[in-house]
């Protein structure tokens, strides 16, 4: 698991890397990051896409001055954190907690 920033020079945007190692993947089909960034909609979840050496990622552009919440969905029903999370806080909907990326 990882997330990686690239804080834009022209615009108050970062291109926020999301993926996850094969190891935690294990056998997925679908893995998707789902946050306040996309209202948590699974139908407006940004898919990511599986690399050669069995990780996925995708890139997603967001407002730089913000923290964004976010977890990602496998396979549209085991929801998992990001173990390099900048923080994590209180889901609201569970006792689980959500990952949270600063920007």
């Amino acid at each position: 698991m990882a997330i990686a920033k690239q804080i834009s020079k022209s615009k108050p945007v970062c291109k926020v890397t999301f993926s996850l190692s094969s190891d935690v993947v294990a056998d997925a089909k679908d893995i998707a990051v789902l946050g306040e960034f996309n209202g948590w909609d699974t139908a407006a979840a940004t898919k990511l896409k599986k690399q050669k050496d069995g990780s996925y990622k995708a890139v997603v552009e967001l407002e730089t001055g913000r923290e964004y919440a976010f977890r990602y969905l496998i396979n549209g029903s085991t929801w998992t954190n990001d173990e390099a999370a900048d923080k994590y806080i209180p889901s609201g909907v569970s006792f689980e907690e959500n990952s949270v990326v600063v920007l």
